[in-house]
């Protein structure tokens, strides 16, 4: 049965409202918007295509945001994201390596895996990042974002079944020196600065530095002292640009972060399973602990030891650019990655009883190699215009995991309790503190690709795309033991769920993927178009101690065993989508609507069943909904922002195989998500202005995990800021606050390990507020 940890919490609130509110301001929006005269709306130039073009002209759902809109919205990491839009939504529990994930429309990598690669493409200054976790440390020097909504099946063919978040540096400028600076301290011990320098060196040189440093305690408690999921974040940020002609450049990126978090294992226990009332009132008292309350508003959890991440993210990139004589460009990107996350002394029963431990880390070092041809023709054959991209893309990853169990001093007594409902009496299972699993999970993934993509103009209003993509991926995983428990009555045997049998295996795939689209500029404001796109995720080898089976699959432990198939397979998904984007009121005014459908094959699914991390595939999975986005001038110093998606369904197919999951809807997947915001920006006198945002997003109820059906209610947030700028100086200082009334909710259920019926839940974050200063001199 789906149960909502919290399904009455916003009954009576306003924010439950949101959405009908939000429809009648829009409503009314458009003639507010004519009431006055002066500014408009700024052009958006973004890259979508590979290309800059303006955004109302792209036949793309996109959503651009400059470095100044982040700032506004208090977006500073990808942990915030769905402020800026509501189709796309961030998650992750216990672990960046295996558990973040990026979800647009509804699709997403959802589960715990060391193998996915994300459904959502990120790139950073051009460089596809593998997993969605290197994309959460705090964004530096960054000059903007783009999310494009819905398969890229030819320019980000890598991986982006659903969608692709594109990144992009500040470039150093060869014209002056300047300085940015922001300084933030906030509640829960928040302090966070962030600088960049750019310095010329010559008319055709240029350097930029950038650096960040910060801090935050947890705001889990624990009743004994002290909190969970605190964050330490540092990083650097050097870049070089030489241009000593009109026709080539060339730009050096390396940068460098570092965390040392007391992370991620902070949580709270949502529903009691049999054996609760044994851990809170006999072995957490037996170490001298106060048990975590049980109100789930205190936010409270007891750990039994002291955990410790760590993540690191290195790299470079090289760009270079050659304006050709016969008038084409080509660009050269280069890139080196390093990410490293290591997690110990984690506590794996996720309760203040010393029960079992986790030690496991994870580094995947990657080089990529990518060339684009771009060229324009004033006429094509029957085509008064055209432009194109060619190219190609080649990648390799090494993935090096490690991975060990082990039992704490309180694991000998707590199984036999937990053994004895099923009239094993106790002693007799083995649970002897100390290491009783340990192994490497080595991998390595290789890919090609090649691409082209066209934009062919018809007549001066009809224009088409068309973009073809060949891929071929070719990986390899492997699951070698180093030592397991001797104990025949070890109690993952008795429970015949480990040791499972070693393996090493290999996967290789290729696809063509592309797009298809006609667009028709109906008049100067107003662009309508229809599209298909066909995107492609890969398959692999599942990366984990029982990838290949259990106990019963091992030949070594049970002779004559099968071990299964530790593959997956590829994803693909075909995509449907009809647009209109338009501008009115005189340039204050601007609406893009998408209706969109996905038919997906092979779905991946990630789950935790109890003791095991499965990877699945559903044969066939459908999502379909609406977007809309609207931006109002409403005066020379008001504007109006509201967006709202509508997933009409998202939901696994009705495939046997699937088991409870058949037909059921995806993991967080709301029905209804939208954002409304109202920002203001007004001159107190010729020195300073005031400016001012605060918005709400609200989405309705959604399942949090696949791996069982527990239900989050709906919810809403509010976030709010307010300063000032001088207009001479260069700084603005600035209040906010963020989840300003305080909502307090499950993000992700999960089931606890070796509890039976018991779950857990990762929490939003409470309300937090502060102040920042920033500037520019």
């Amino acid at each position: 049965m789906a149960m909502n940890s919290k399904p009455t919490r916003i009954s009576g609130n306003p924010l439950f409202r949101a959405s009908a509110l939000a429809s009648a301001i829009v409503a009314a929006a458009p003639a507010m918007a004519q009431q006055s005269e002066g500014r408009q709306l700024e052009e958006v130039v973004v890259t979508a295509q590979r290309r800059a073009e303006s955004m109302q002209d792209v036949p793309v759902a996109v959503t651009a945001a400059t470095a100044e809109d982040l700032a506004m919205a208090q977006v500073d990491s990808i942990a915030n994201i769905q402020q800026i839009s509501s189709s796309i939504k961030f998650d992750v529990t216990n672990s960046a390596a295996n558990s973040a994930n990026i979800m647009i429309r509804g699709i997403g990598t959802v589960g715990n895996s060391r193998a996915f690669e994300g459904a959502v493409g990120v790139f950073v200054d051009g460089v596809y990042r593998t997993r969605a976790g290197q994309a959460m440390q705090n964004w530096l020097d960054i000059g903007g974002l783009e999310i494009l909504r819905g398969p890229q099946g030819t320019l980000f063919g890598k991986n982006t079944s659903a969608g692709a978040l594109i990144l992009n540096s500040v470039a150093p400028d060869t014209e002056a020196v300047t300085m940015d600076y922001e300084v933030t301290a906030g509640s829960y011990g928040k302090q966070m600065a962030r600088g960049a320098a750019n310095i010329p060196l010559s008319d055709d040189f240029a350097v930029r530095i950038a650096g960040l440093w910060g801090q935050q305690d947890g705001f889990i408690e624990d009743p004994n002292g002290g909190n969970y999921n605190e964050r330490s974040p540092r990083a650097l940020k050097a870049q070089f640009l030489y241009e000593p002609s009109d026709t080539f450049s060339a730009q050096l990126i390396a940068d460098w972060s570092d965390e040392e978090n007391n992370c991620c294992y902070g949580q709270i226990d949502v529903v009691d399973g049999p054996l609760q009332p044994f851990i809170s009132n006999v072995l957490i008292p037996a170490r001298g602990l106060k048990a975590p309350s049980e109100d789930f508003d205190d936010y409270q959890q007891v750990l039994s030891g002291d955990t410790d991440q760590n993540i690191k993210d290195q790299g470079a990139v090289l760009k270079l650019k050659w304006e050709l004589a016969s008038g084409q460009t080509l660009n050269s990107v280069t890139s080196y990655r390093d990410w490293t996350i290591s997690q110990w002394n984690m506590d794996a029963d996720f309760t203040g009883a010393n029960i079992l431990i986790i030690n496991e880390a994870l580094n995947t070092e990657m080089v990529s190699q990518e060339f684009t041809l771009n060229g324009v023709f004033d006429s094509f054959g029957p085509f008064i215009g055209a432009d194109y991209v060619a190219g190609v893309y080649v990648a390799q990853e090494d993935i090096a995991a490690h991975h060990e169990l082990g039992w704490g001093d309180q694991a000998q007594i707590y199984f036999d309790a937990y053994l004895g409902a099923a009239g094993i009496p106790a002693g007799y299972a083995d649970a002897s503190a100390g290491i009783w699993s340990d192994i490497d999970m080595p991998a390595d993934s290789n890919t090609f690709a090649a691409f082209t993509h066209w934009n062919l103009d018809v007549t001066e209003k009809l224009g088409l795309t068309l973009g073809a993509r060949y891929s071929r991926d070719e990986k390899e995983g492997a699951m070698i033991r180093n030592y397991f428990s001797p104990a025949p009555t070890a109690v993952f045997r008795l429970l015949r769920v480990q040791p499972g049998p070693e393996y090493t295996d290999t996967f290789k795939d290729s696809a063509v993927s592309g797009t298809l689209a006609a667009r028709y500029q109906i008049d100067d404001a107003m662009m309508a178009y229809a599209s298909y796109s066909r995107g492609y995720k890969s398959g692999g080898v599942n990366i984990d101690n029982t990838a290949a089976g259990t106990l019963d699959n091992n030949p070594a432990e049970v002779p004559g065993a099968v071990p299964l198939d530790p593959t997956y397979k590829s994803e693909f998904v075909d995509g449907y989508e009809l647009g209109l984007k338009s501008e009115y009121a005189g340039g204050r005014a601007r609406t893009n609507v998408a209706l969109f459908y996905n038919d997906i094959s092979d779905l991946q699914i990630a789950q935790f069943i109890g003791t095991q991390f499965t990877i699945d595939n559903a044969p066939e999975a459908t999502a379909y909904g609406l977007e809309v986005e609207n931006q109002f001038l409403l005066s020379d110093a008001f504007s109006l922002n509201f967006d709202v998606t509508h997933i009409a369904d998202a939901s696994f197919g009705r495939d046997p195989v699937l088991g409870n999951l058949a037909d059921r809807e995806f993991a967080h997947a709301p029905e209804w998500a939208g954002n409304l915001a109202l920002s203001v920006d007004q001159p107190l006198s010729s020195a300073f202005s005031l400016f001012g945002r605060v918005g709400i997003n609200y989405s309705t109820e959604l399942y949090t995990n696949t791996s069982n059906d527990l239900m989050r209610g709906n919810q809403g947030e509010v976030a709010a800021n307010v300063g000032v700028r001088s207009e001479a100086s260069g700084w603005t200082l600035a209040a906010w606050c963020q989840n300003c009334t305080d909502e307090r909710y499950v993000t992700q259920h999960f089931n606890s390990p070796l509890q039976g019926d018991d779950a857990n839940g990762y929490v939003s974050a409470p309300r937090t507020y502060g102040v920042t200063l920033r500037g520019t001199f």
